[in-house]
């Protein structure tokens, strides 16, 4: 099956408008954390930690430095290296497990979420503004796109 299509039919127009948009998406929200971290101090390996730290806390499923370091794609002493400055600057502290002293968990540190609140609350509000111009099942089909996108830049980007 040929990957051609005519770039001239509605349908390949709007499936170009889409793919624009997301380059858009993904370049000003780049844009966006490059503020943040430039603001900070940070490194941009130093936030993408703290989203990943993030998103797990959020998920009560505390990262570890080892895990952290598998999801930056970096060697286990320069995910303790990124995890030092950002505890150092508050963004990050480590907590041990009650059930085995041996694993420390990521959390993300009151003054770093403090920094985050206050940098992403207003985006995080424009957000939620868009979002609720549309109905539940607009929004599923949304997140399933999202979620098969995703999917195709992951095994893209395993297969590079």
């Amino acid at each position: 099956m040929s990957m051609y299509r005519p770039r001239d039919t509605p349908r390949a127009r709007l499936e170009q408008d889409v793919v624009e948009e997301l380059r858009d998406l993904a370049a000003t929200s780049q844009r966006i954390a490059d503020v943040f971290a430039a603001r900070h101090g940070l490194h941009p390996t130093d936030l993408q930690a703290l989203i990943h730290v993030m998103r797990r806390e959020v998920a009560d499923d505390p990262l570890t430095a080892g895990e952290l370091a598998g999801l930056l794609n970096v060697t286990t002493g320069a995910a303790t290296g990124v995890v030092d400055r950002l505890e150092k600057k508050g963004h990050l502290r480590r907590d041990r497990s009650e059930t085995d002293r041996r694993k420390v968990f990521l959390r993300y540190g009151d003054p770093g979420q403090e920094l985050a609140t206050a940098f992403f609350g207003p985006l995080g509000r424009r957000s939620g503004t868009v979002m609720g111009e549309f109905d539940d099942s607009d929004l599923e089909v949304v997140r399933r796109f999202l979620v098969g996108m995703r999917a195709a830049f992951d095994e893209h980007h395993r297969e590079l």
